[in-house]
């Protein structure tokens, strides 16, 4: 009968989990490090092994093969871009908390200098010389982030259609982003101050403001674009009329 309280694990089995969480991550820190170097090719599993401080026996219980632990590298360090989706998609959200919380999401790796360098240079890779990973890679860090992002700026923007102006608009959101993680080496010869952990939030905040101007210069343009079209078709509809 229990009586509510936990149970107890014995010292010998928390530590065989605790050393079995230790391993797989430095064996995930290892694998990171060797693929961004380089490449998936020219990585072996005894060389992840090595420098994990374990053996190639690990690398098969904890991920499988070579080509699961791989995929782990892309999206285990920070997580997958459409795990950010409900949250800047939450219909409870106004434009200027949605954009918010997308840069907040996509920024949190570069509050981690040594993991972003290591990621970025593996998605790199992975674009010069893809794999098994870049299919899947392109649905889910690319595609449904952008569509989500495509479908809260309609909302709030009053546009139905998908059409190429709101990927335009969305890719240049995007870019925003991109542009902080691509630049990390002109950034800290520039202006390094930029750069540290602390300095990340208050990137948050500019990259929203400017997002909030780029949507709205695209409504102002779109209102000015429609506006003579409009004013056409009032125009004929009231000549016909009156003929």
């Amino acid at each position: 009968m229990s009586s509510g309280a936990p149970s107890i694990i014995p010292a010998s089995q928390r530590t065989a989990r605790s050393d079995g969480e230790d391993t797989r991550a430095r064996l995930l820190q290892a694998a990171l490090q060797l693929f961004s170097e380089k490449g998936f090719a020219q990585t072996s599993v005894r060389a992840i092994a090595q420098a994990a401080g374990t053996n190639v026996a690990a690398i098969a219980y904890h991920f499988g093969d070579k080509a699961q632990l791989y995929t782990a590298t892309f999206y285990e360090p920070f997580g997958s871009g459409s795990d950010l989706i409900p949250v800047f998609a939450d219909p409870a959200l106004d434009l200027a908390g949605a954009l918010h919380h997308y840069f907040a999401g996509f920024l949190e790796p570069l509050k981690h200098d040594d993991l972003v360098t290591q990621s970025l240079r593996l998605h790199v890779r992975e674009l010069l010389d893809p794999t098994h990973v870049w299919p899947e890679l392109i649905e889910r860090e690319c595609r449904a982030p952008h569509m989500a992002l495509i479908q809260v700026l309609g909302r709030h923007m009053g546009v139905s259609a998908v059409d190429d102006d709101m990927h335009r608009l969305a890719f240049s959101l995007a870019g925003l982003i991109m542009q902080l993680w691509t630049q990390r080496d002109p950034l800290q010869a520039i202006a390094p101050q930029l750069t540290t952990a602390a300095a990340v939030d208050q990137w948050v905040e500019r990259l929203t403001g400017y997002a909030l101007c780029m949507v709205h210069g695209e409504i102002a343009r779109r209102q000015a674009t429609q506006g003579p079209a409009r004013r056409v078709s009032r125009t004929s509809h009231k000549k016909e009329s009156n003929a």
